[in-house]
């Protein structure tokens, strides 16, 4: 879902990546389902998920989130040995899967996740296709960040 309205609030989202949209212009979003075991639905509703060192890699034509860790409850399963950082696959459409191929390989676009949510009881994530900030974009967006608050609080003190 391409530029998708619905975004994630406040009590459906279990991880936000803040750190993605700092390092990276995003230009467009997408939304993708996981495929999970059992153990880590369990935990995902226990809000014990991390995505900030997570990024997502298309390999034969399937998209993988690496990086993201989600941790065991201690009253999970003895039986499931649980790897909290196992790689998992995405969910996506052929074709954003073919949309998302070509940006990556051919205009050197990088895939990063930026919240994990629920939505109708299903595990999903946002994923940004956008490029790499350089350092004087990353300081122009602080400069920027820090006018907006400035102005805010001046506009609060009356002038």
């Amino acid at each position: 879902m391409a530029g998708k309205k619905n975004k994630p609030t406040a009590q459906n989202r279990i991880a936000v990546n803040k750190k993605a949209r700092f390092d990276y212009l995003i230009e467009e979003t997408f939304e993708a389902g996981l495929v999970l075991q059992g153990w880590e639905v369990k935990s995902l509703r226990a809000g014990k998920a991390q995505i900030t060192e997570s990024y997502v890699l298309l390999r034969e034509g399937e998209a993988w989130l690496f990086g993201a860790h989600i941790s065991p409850l201690l009253s999970a399963s003895t039986h499931v040995h649980a790897d909290p950082s196992r790689t998992r696959k995405l969910l996506l459409h052929s074709s954003e899967l073919r949309k998302l191929i070509g940006a990556v390989e051919r205009r050197g676009y990088a895939l990063v996740p930026l919240a994990m949510y629920w939505k109708r009881g299903r595990a999903k994530v946002e994923i940004g296709l956008g490029k790499g900030k350089k350092a004087y974009d990353k300081r122009a967006t602080e400069k920027d960040r820090d006018w907006q608050r400035d102005k805010q609080r001046i506009l609060r003190r009356g002038g």
